[in-house]
C-alpha cells in the first residue's frame, strides 16, 4: 500500500478534485453547461423582445370618436397619399391654363373653360348645388352643373386639380366683366369658407370631422324673387317634385338654350307670373301651394316700387325684421322665411329649422330636448342655440350639418369610410403576414436552440458516464485500490461518494 493514500474522512468535496483522473472530461462538462445557459438566456431575451415589438392589428373600429389630433394626422396621411398618387406618370397641370372644349347650346360653337381660382375647399360643386339650396341648376356632366345667373346661361366644372372653371354659353356674356362679376356674386365668394370652417372646427370636434368630408359646401347668394318662389314650392315636399314645380315656373321665362338635353330659361318676372292662374298651377301639380304662389305674386305686385325691388331692399334690415316682413306673404312661415333670408338676403346667421335640423340640435346642441315635439317656440330656441355656438355665420354652419344628414352624403361618407377600411384591412393583412413570418423565424430559432440544448445535455451525460466508467475501470482492476493507482481518483465506490459530496 502506498504511503500517499488519502483517508476517506479527508476526501475533497469538489468535482474538479474528484475527476482529476480526466481533466478533458471536466472541460467538456463545463463547456456543455455554459453553452446551454447561453442558449436559454438568448431564447428568453428574444421572446421578451418579440412580445414588445410585435405590431398590433386594429381588427375592429375604435370605440371612441376621432379627436382633432387624430383627424389632423388622418388629413396629413390622406394628403400625402393623394400627392403620391397624383405625381405618378401624370404631368402637372397649370392652374391658370384655359381649356378649350365644346361648351355651347348651339352645335359648332366652341367656348372656353376659364378657371375661377377657387379651390375645392372653397367651392365643391356636388356639395353646393344638389343639396337643397337651389333647384334650377342641372348636372350636365361629371362634376359639371349648368344654370342661369342674371339671364346668363353658364356651366361650372370641378377640374382635376380641384379648381372650378366656368363657361358662358353665349359669346356676349363671355366677353363682359359684368357677367363674371354676377357669377362671383352668386357664388358668394366674398366669404372665405376655409377660415369659417377652421374657426368652427377649433371648438367643435364633430364639426371638424364633418368639415374634413364636406369642405366646400358654400351658401349661395341667389336672386330673392327666384329663391322665394323655389321655397314656396318646397313646403312639405320632396326634391324631385320641387324640381318639377320649379322647372314649370322657369319655363314661363325666356328660353336661353339647351345643354345636355336640359332646357334653360330666364326666371320669369312678376308680371309674367301674374299671368298664370291658380288653376293653371293646380293643373301642373302644385296642389295647395298654387294658392300661396298666386297670392304671393299679387302681394309682391302691390309693394311700393315693385315686388322685386322690395325683396332686394330687405338685405339692409336685421334678421328679425326680414323674417317679419317675409312672413306677411301668403304661405311664408318661419322656415321658408329663414331659407330666403339665408340664401338670398345676406342674413348669414339665419337658421332654417325643420325636422332634420331639429334632430341635429337635439343630438348635439340641446340633448335635454330629445323626444320633445317641435313647436314654433322651440324653433326659435334651436336657432338661438346655433347662433350661440357658431356666431354670425351660424347659417353656414347649419348648412354643412344639414348636408351631412342628407342620404346621398351619408352614402358618400360611408363609401369613403369603407375605402379607408379596405386600406386598413390590407395593411393589417400585411402586418399579420409579417408577424407570421417573424413567428416562423422565431420558431425555427427555438427549434434549433432546443436541438443544441439537447445535444449539450447528451454530451454532458455521455461525458459523465464515460468518466465514471473509466475511473471505475482503472480503480477496480483487482490490483490495488489506492488513490495513487488511479492518479488521485480512489476506487469506484469512493469516487461516487466524493461526487455526491
Amino acid at each position: 500500500m502506498n504511503t500517499g493514500a488519502i483517508p476517506v474522512n479527508g476526501a475533497p468535496s469538489s468535482i474538479a478534485q474528484t475527476n482529476l483522473c480526466n481533466p478533458l472530461a471536466v472541460t467538456l462538462v463545463k463547456s456543455s453547461l455554459t453553452l446551454s445557459l447561453v442558449y436559454f438566456s438568448f431564447a428568453l431575451l428574444m421572446k421578451r423582445r418579440r412580445s414588445i415589438t410585435l405590431p398590433l392589428c386594429p381588427l375592429s373600429a375604435p370605440s371612441t370618436p376621432p379627436t382633432s389630433q387624430t383627424l389632423h394626422k388622418t388629413r396629413q396621411f390622406k394628403t400625402a397619399q393623394t400627392l403620391a398618387l397624383s405625381s405618378k406618370g401624370r404631368p402637372k397641370k397649370s392652374l391658370t391654363r384655359t381649356l378649350k372644349v365644346i361648351c355651347s347650346p348651339n352645335p359648332g360653337k366652341i367656348q372656353r373653360w376659364v378657371p375661377l381660382n377657387l379651390g375645392k375647399s372653397e367651392l365643391s360643386l356636388p356639395l353646393t348645388f344638389p343639396t337643397g339650396q337651389t333647384f334650377r341648376w342641372k348636372q350636365t356632366g361629371p362634376l359639371q352643373f349648368t344654370g342661369v345667373v342674371k339671364s346668363h346661361l353658364v356651366s361650372l366644372k370641378q377640374l382635376d386639380d380641384g379648381d372650378v372653371a366656368y363657361c358662358f354659353h353665349d359669346n356676349a356674356s363671355a366677353e363682359t366683366d359684368d357677367s363674371k362679376l354676377a357669377l362671383l356674386d352668386f357664388l358668394n365668394v366674398g366669404i372665405c369658407l376655409t377660415d369659417l370652417w377652421e374657426e368652427f372646427s377649433a371648438s367643435d370636434e364633430r364639426f371638424a370631422l364633418l368639415a374634413s368630408h364636406f369642405g366646400g359646401a358654400r351658401v349661395l347668394r341667389q336672386d330673392p324673387l327666384e329663391c322665394l318662389m323655389q321655397f314656396l314650392c318646397s313646403s312639405n315636399n320632396n326634391i324631385g317634385r320641387i324640381t318639377r314645380m320649379v322647372d314649370y315656373i322657369s319655363s314661363l321665362g325666356n328660353f336661353l338654350g339647351r345643354v345636355e338635353g336640359f332646357e334653360f330659361h330666364d326666371f320669369p318676372s312678376l308680371e309674367r307670373l301674374a299671368m298664370v292662374s291658380e288653376e293653371d298651377l293646380r293643373g301642373a301639380g302644385f296642389g295647395y301651394r298654387a294658392k300661396y304662389i298666386s297670392g304671393t305674386v299679387k302681394a309682391l305686385q302691390s309693394k311700393p316700387g315693385g315686388g322685386a325691388e322690395w325683396l332686394s331692399s330687405l338685405r339692409e334690415l336685421d334678421l328679425e325684421e326680414v323674417i317679419n316682413a317675409l312672413s306677411t306673404l301668403p304661405g311664408v312661415g318661419p322656415k321658408v322665411a329663414a331659407c330666403v333670408a339665408l340664401f338670398s338676403l345676406d342674413q348669414h346667421h339665419a337658421v332654417p329649422v325643420d325636422t332634420h335640423v331639429w334632430q341635429i340640435a337635439t343630438r348635439y346642441l340641446m340633448p335635454e330636448l330629445a323626444g320633445a315635439r317641435l313647436t314654433p317656440k322651440l324653433c326659435s330656441r334651436v336657432a338661438e342655440a346655433f347662433v350661440l355656438r357658431y356666431g354670425k355665420y351660424a347659417g353656414w354652419a347649419q348648412t354643412l350639418l344639414f348636408i351631412a344628414e342628407l342620404p346621398l352624403q351619408k352614402a358618400l361618407t360611408a363609401k369613403e369610410k369603407k375605402a379607408v377600411d379596405r386600406m386598413d384591412d390590407k395593411a393589417c393583412a400585411e402586418m399579420v403576414q409579417d408577424a407570421a413570418s417573424d413567428r416562423k423565424g422565431f420558431g425555427d430559432f427555438m427549434s434549433l436552440n432546443v436541438a443544441l440544448t439537447m445535444l449539450a445535455v447528451v454530451v454532458l451525460v455521455v461525458t459523465l458516464v464515460a468518466t465514471a466508467g473509466w475511473c471505475w475501470h482503472c480503480c477496480d482492476d483487482g490490483v490495488d485500490n489506492n488513490v495513487g493507482d488511479c492518479g488521485g481518483g480512489g476506487d469506484f465506490g469512493l469516487a461516487m461518494l466524493r461526487w455526491q459530496q
